[in-house]
């Protein structure tokens, strides 16, 4: 029978193996991917019905066929109980395989097209649409448009709350692989033993909960691309895998003893400077170089000038319609307000502050009393000679990077004399500039 079948698919244009037993059909989707998984109910040992919940739990984007003789209701119902797709009873007409086969791989098209739509609308990071035209935003723009047509991996950097993610997002919705899947992981929020689980999947039995066969997310985003956030706070003892399994392209499951094949684009991002942490010996320096390749530095909102207004009326919009609130614009004092702040949390703290004034208006423009008191109260200049209040004192950091931009602008951009005067190093210089977005990411 599978040999008719094999035949029968292969005429068919499809690419088709078989197995006799519920085990080797289980390896070999640990390994490998598959459209459709046709299937009798009574085998030796486990029967298809099993295997049918086997996949279930493990790749339940994967449709199955359901072919037996015995043709009751009652095998029906727990046929599609178990997640079947389809039922067919012999004996069948092999035109009627074809087609089950070719309405089962459109199923998972259309359910894989409905996945990306759905995530398109969920949340602003989701939304592929990275709103500024700042001469700062420009160059990532052209960048991300330059990305698209090759198939190189790419670190964004830049500040929390930047918008990493939806940069990320636009590489891989704008490019070839835009078809398959969008993989994203933050390194940071899980432990080294769980994160090599999740990366590369797992065996049955590999740890105390590991009940069945698990796929890891690179294989899971063959024909898409996988989103490393927060590489940076990758353990060092995973370091050396995650090097191997992006030279290779080839991951090892937590306890199994076959490497599994991943064909998927890899997007990093970090928040922090990794050649310092290079140097510190905190990150490798092999795996810097290897994801490294080409950088795209987002730059900091408080560095994007107007585009803080064209954010605020994007989320105006938004939130106004989320929140059934007929509130349009903002009044020319509170826009002020926007430009004057220093945005420590970038777009995600105006985002936040957009939905909470949103929230709380009364009219149809936002004023100066909607926005927190943080915004209302701050003032450019925070520092001055006899400040004594602490609500008007600045973190370190923000007064380095006023005091680095008022150097290196009354140097006139000679970058030489600017680190003479910092007492920086020419190398330390450019990363401070590139990380204040005072340098376009190509310099």
């Amino acid at each position: 029978m599978c040999r008719v079948l094999e035949r029968c698919l292969g005429n068919a244009q499809c690419e088709a193996v078989s197995f006799t037993a519920v085990a080797e059909a289980l390896a070999w989707l640990a390994r490998e991917d598959a459209d459709v998984i046709i299937t009798d109910v009574r085998m030796p040992r486990e029967g298809g019905l099993e295997l049918c919940r086997r996949v279930q739990e493990t790749r339940p984007d994967i449709p199955v066929v359901m072919i037996t003789a015995f043709g009751t209701i009652e095998t029906a119902i727990e046929a599609i109980r178990s997640g079947a797709y389809d039922f067919l009873v012999k004996p069948f007409e092999l035109e009627t395989v074809r087609i089950a086969v070719r309405r089962a791989v459109e199923r998972r098209r259309l359910v894989r097209r409905v996945r990306r739509l759905e995530d398109a609308l969920q949340g602003p990071a989701r939304q592929g649409e990275m709103v500024g035209r700042s001469s700062a935003m420009q160059h990532v723009h052209e960048l991300v448009a330059r990305l698209c047509d090759v198939d190189t991996t790419v670190t964004i950097t830049g500040e929390s709350g930047t918008g990493k993610e939806l940069v990320a997002r636009a590489i891989h919705g704008r490019g070839a692989r835009s078809g398959g899947p969008f993989v994203p992981i933050n390194c940071a929020a899980m432990p080294a033993s769980l994160l090599e689980s999740e990366l590369f999947g797992h065996v049955k039995g590999a740890f105390t909960d590991a009940r069945a066969d698990r796929l890891g997310l690179f294989a899971q985003a063959s024909g898409g691309t996988i989103f490393l956030d927060e590489i940076g706070e990758l353990p060092l003892e995973l370091q050396p895998k995650i090097l191997r399994a992006l030279q290779e392209r080839r991951v090892r499951p937590v306890g199994g003893s076959s490497e599994v094949p991943f064909d998927a684009r890899v997007v990093t991002a970090t928040n922090r400077d990794l050649e310092q942490e290079v140097e510190q010996g905190s990150f490798r320096e092999d795996l810097f170089y290897r994801i490294n390749v080409v950088e795209v530095a987002v730059p900091p909102l408080r560095a994007r000038g107007n585009d803080i207004l064209l954010l605020a009326a994007h989320f105006i919009a938004r939130y106004a319609s989320a929140h059934d609130k007929d509130v349009s614009s903002i009044v020319p004092a509170a826009a002020q307000k926007l430009l004057d702040y220093a945005w420590p949390g970038n777009v995600r703290e105006l985002q936040n502050c957009i939905e909470r004034a949103v929230t709380l208006c009364s009219f149809s423009e936002l004023g100066v009393d909607d926005l927190p008191a943080k915004i209302r109260d701050f003032r450019p200049e925070q520092l001055t000679p006899g400040e004594t209040d602490p609500r008007n004192f600045a973190p370190m950091e923000e007064i380095e990077r006023r005091y680095v931009e008022r150097v290196y602008a009354a140097t006139g951009g000679n970058k030489s004399l600017a680190a003479s005067i910092l007492g920086f190093n020419r190398k330390t210089l450019y990363r401070k500039l590139r990380r204040y977005g005072l340098l376009p990411p190509e310099s």
